[in-house]
Order: structure tokens, then sequence, then C-alpha cells
């Protein structure tokens, strides 16, 4: 007979001075430790695992920020934030369309709406630095989905593409410059 059966048909004679309730409680005890130690075991590596992604999303070179589907930034790595002149702490909270410049707010909200539809979206936009000056990002908008389908979020992955600007128009201009000198040699 199992110990529930007995404790089942024993029942009329526990009491709290009964020696059978005592090692039934100590029982049950020792099964709900050795239980909660295996789902302890078994979460480890999961912690060990969100720990490794969240190090290597911060230490991406490209940005990342995670936005609520009500729009506001859930978070947001130091790339991005180092991209936009701030601390990441500084733009959690924020509408995500903050992120970019005022003239882009439009497109911005147009590339979302399409986000919504398509699943994921890429453009180039300028972002608003917290010092007024804009930088040119490439974004990547991706949806998020639950398990049921629901729309919980969306990543945006940007990529600081301002360097390669100045230098594409310090290169043009240079060009512009010797075009005149290369005609008068010829």
């Amino acid at each position: 007979m199992t110990l529930a059966l007995l404790l089942i048909a024993s029942s009329s004679k526990l009491t709290f001075r009964s020696p059978e309730l005592w090692v039934y409680l100590l029982g049950l005890t020792v099964l709900l430790v050795i239980a909660l130690r295996r789902v302890m075991a078994q979460q480890t590596p999961l912690k060990d695992k969100v720990y490794a992604t969240t190090v290597a999303i911060e230490h991406i070179q490209s940005g990342v920020a995670w936005i609520r589907a009500d729009g506001k930034i859930r978070s947001i790595n130091a790339s991005f934030a180092n991209a936009l002149g701030a601390e990441p702490k500084q733009l959690t909270g924020l509408d995500w369309h903050e992120l970019f410049a005022q003239q882009e707010h439009a497109r911005m909200q147009a590339a979302y709406r399409e986000m919504l539809l398509l699943g994921r979206i890429t453009l180039e936009a300028q972002g608003r630095r917290l010092d007024g000056a804009h930088s040119v990002m490439e974004v990547l908008m991706v949806a998020i989905h639950d398990h049921k389908m629901r729309f919980v979020g969306s990543h945006c992955l940007v990529v600081d593409r301002t360097r390669e600007k100045i230098l594409e128009a310090q290169i043009e201009q240079l060009t512009q410059s010797l075009q005149p000198r290369a005609r008068a040699a010829r």
C-alpha cells in the first residue's frame, strides 16, 4: 500500500501526536525539497544562457534596442546609446521614435507600420544625438510575436554609419577639387 493510501486508511488515527503524521510530513518535505532542487538545477543552465546572450548583445558592435508594444524603449545596449551620445539608462523608457531626428518621424512611423505588416524593414535614417547633432544609421526593425502570434514588441538594430558618410563626403570634396587640375594637366 502506498503512503497516500495508508494516510487515507488511517486518517481517523492521525493527530499531531501520532508518529505516522510526522513521518508522512517528513516524507512529503523530502519529496518537495528534491523536486525543488531539480527545478533549480534545470534553471541554472537557462540563467547561464540568458547571461551569455545578454553579454553578447551588450558587446555587439551594432546597436540593439528592445521596444515594447506600447512604443517605449524597454532596453538598449551601450553601442546604440553611444551612437546617440547617451547612456543606456537615459534612453530607457523613451518613445522609440525619439531616437531619430525630428524630420525622420513621419518616415519612421510609416516604416514601423510596414514592419508590422511585413515582419521586418530596413532603411537608412538620421539618429538624434543628445548634443543636437545627427548620426546616420542603417536601421533594421523586426516585429516580435509571442507563441499565440500576438505582437509583443520589436527589435531595432542599428549600425552607425556617420563616420562612413563623413569620409565619403571628404572623398567627394577632394575629387571635386582635383578634377579641374586633372583637366588642366591634359
